[in-house]
């Protein structure tokens, strides 16, 4: 294991702080991201790192989408929104309930552009936050798995919103394993753009998934 450096730690922790903020009934959970992003280029510069080292290389893109490996990592958290969806119009309608009322402001055919380049801003914005930045740097001091774990545990938890406490669960777990795969994307890439893409995928078969059902 490699030991990192005191800005990393510091960033690591004031995410993982920020990641717990809306249990407090503050909402700035979210700002763990612009840490990590601000963290994530501050390391960058002081350790002189080559793109592709960085984990954020904009030319890799298309190498590695000629893998077709990676396409079955790229699809799963689509399959797993349709998964959670599906799951819930036959067992829980109550969490459909629950999401619209969060993005019912965004739901809708006429705003899709808009939230297609949202969705397209905030899934890179996550991604070299929570992969570039906070798993690059947990991995070196853990094992892939137990960092993976960490890091999406904290992402989870940064996007909880209160309501039944079994909604609530059904929508942390799924989020939680679609926190995961979009780690192995990037830990199979080293690429957060690759992985963004995965992100967006996800987050965008999502709306498309509730503006059909609603």
């Amino acid at each position: 294991m490699k030991k990192i450096g005191t800005l990393s730690l510091i960033g690591l922790t004031v995410m993982a702080v920020l990641s717990f903020a809306n249990f407090s009934g503050t909402s700035i959970a979210g700002l763990a991201v612009i840490i990590g992003i601000i963290f994530f280029f501050a390391v960058k510069k002081l350790e002189k790192q080559p793109a592709r080292a960085s984990g954020l290389d904009f030319r890799s893109i298309g190498r590695d989408l000629k893998k077709k490996s990676i396409w079955f990592w790229l699809i799963l958290p689509v399959v797993m929104n349709a998964v959670s969806i599906g799951l819930a119009l036959l067992f829980l309608p109550e969490y459909l309930e629950y999401v619209v009322a969060r993005t019912e402001a965004f739901l809708s055919w006429n705003l899709l552009f808009l939230m297609i380049l949202q969705l397209a801003v905030f899934a890179l914005g996550e991604e070299i936050a929570w992969r570039a930045f906070f798993q690059n740097q947990v991995s070196k001091m853990l094992p892939l798995v137990p960092a993976l774990l960490l890091s999406s545990l904290l992402f989870s938890l940064g996007h909880i919103a209160f309501g039944a406490p079994i909604v609530v669960a059904y929508d942390l777990f799924f989020v939680f394993v679609n926190s995961f795969l979009y780690g192995v994307v990037f830990y199979k890439t080293n690429n957060a753009w690759t992985s963004a893409i995965a992100h967006f995928l996800a987050n965008l078969s999502s709306v498309f998934f509730f503006l059909w059902i609603y």
